[in-house]
């Protein structure tokens, strides 16, 4: 048996073991599915100026990306996506839900809707850090 190091890895091989370890975990979580969700706002020539996407999992809502353009940050905007996203999970069944923020990100917006920070990354990518937060919808 040969172990190999790859520095630079095809994806062939990172989809291969991703899809792996899925298959385990499928297999043995007792929730069997993931369903993605998204909110959206488009501007009138049909191109999306913000939106949020999520997958519901079980009784948690996974808050991936909440993204609000140059223009229409401050008026609002994010704060309506995340109440929207938050509303569309709770009617699959979602109780809680978990997101991640970096330092320099949204940390503060998240705490003033009623979210928590559990556990701070710190270090990360070296010298700032990652925050995952918790809220109970």
């Amino acid at each position: 048996m040969n172990i190999e190091v790859l520095e630079n890895p095809k994806q062939e091989l990172i989809d291969y073991l991703d899809k792996k370890i899925d298959d385990f975990n499928w297999a043995n979580w007792e929730v069997s599915e993931r369903t993605p969700l998204a909110v959206q706002i488009k501007n009138d020539q049909d191109e999306v100026i913000a939106g949020a996407a999520a997958r519901s999992f079980g009784d948690w809502l996974l808050l991936d990306t909440l993204w609000v353009s140059d223009e229409l940050r401050g008026q609002n905007i994010g704060s309506k996506l995340l109440k929207a996203i938050e509303e569309a999970g709770k009617k699959r069944g979602c109780v809680k839900c978990l997101l991640d923020t970096l330092n320099f990100q949204a940390m503060p917006f998240y705490e003033k809707h009623g979210y928590k920070t559990q556990w701070v990354q710190e270090g990360y990518p070296k010298t700032g850090c990652k925050y995952f937060m918790l809220k109970e919808l």
